[in-house]
């Protein structure tokens, strides 16, 4: 075989492997989402006030979302991924601890609220009875609320709990969108498997956002998105 026959076998045989497949380059569209999802928390966040009853909300003079789950769901890791912020939520080692709805500052553009963990806690079951009761008020009753990120733990799926939260806002036409959380702890192909199970259980739900969020705030996977999605409901940036 001539030296140009081994060439030109060596090219057939090359044209033949598979081609890597590449992530699809983002659109204009898509990196001025996540530039806007930037810059809104570029700034440092502050703690305005935490409220234990609906009289002492603040005005509702600004767009508020909020997050919600279950007690040890990842919450207060979340919302400090992304502020940027380590210690602005405070994560503790006891489930539950987390007992008022916490105001958050977003450049006086928008308003983060940390609600109390739900599902359990260590506490007695008057003080749980009231956290539930406040909660289930600002939720059905908020006018400013644009959005709940309602946050699961990828490695528990949904519960009986979550499925309760979401009737309610389904009842109270309030949108809300899943976060699944913790996804670097479980395998890709279980986090699959939760992401098509958690799929089925909001598919009729009138007031689901149709898109999942997968996350992990010890690898920063999803915060971009998330933060892209609360500059959509935010205050146009000042000067703009």
């Amino acid at each position: 075989m001539t030296s140009a026959d081994k060439n030109g076998q060596s090219s057939r045989q090359a044209s033949k492997q598979p081609t890597p497949q590449k992530s699809e380059p983002q659109t204009a569209q898509e990196r001025a989402r996540l530039e806007a999802g930037r810059i809104l928390f570029a700034r440092p966040v502050t703690f305005m006030l935490s409220v234990v009853k609906m009289a002492t909300l603040p005005p509702p003079d600004l767009p508020e979302i909020c997050f919600a789950g279950r007690s040890n769901v990842g919450k207060s890791s979340l919302i400090n991924a992304i502020t940027n912020q380590n210690k602005l939520a405070k994560a503790s080692n006891t489930p539950g601890r987390t007992r008022e709805l916490n105001y958050f500052n977003v450049s006086d553009r928008l308003r983060i609220v940390d609600l109390p963990g739900y599902g359990y806690a260590r506490a007695s079951k008057t003080d749980i009875e009231k956290w539930t009761k406040l909660t289930r008020q600002f939720l059905a009753g908020r006018a400013p609320l644009r959005r709940i990120f309602l946050l699961i733990d990828s490695r528990r799926g949904v519960k009986d709990s979550d499925l309760e939260i979401m009737s309610l806002l389904d009842e109270v036409a309030v949108t809300y969108q899943i976060v699944l959380t913790k996804t670097d702890k479980i395998k890709k192909g279980e986090v699959d498997k939760v992401l098509e199970k958690t799929q089925s259980k909001i598919a009729r739900r009138p007031a689901a956002h149709p898109h999942i969020l997968l996350t992990s705030s010890e690898k920063n996977l999803g915060v971009e998105e998330i933060r892209a999605q609360i500059a959509a409901l935010a205050l146009p940036q000042s000067g703009l």
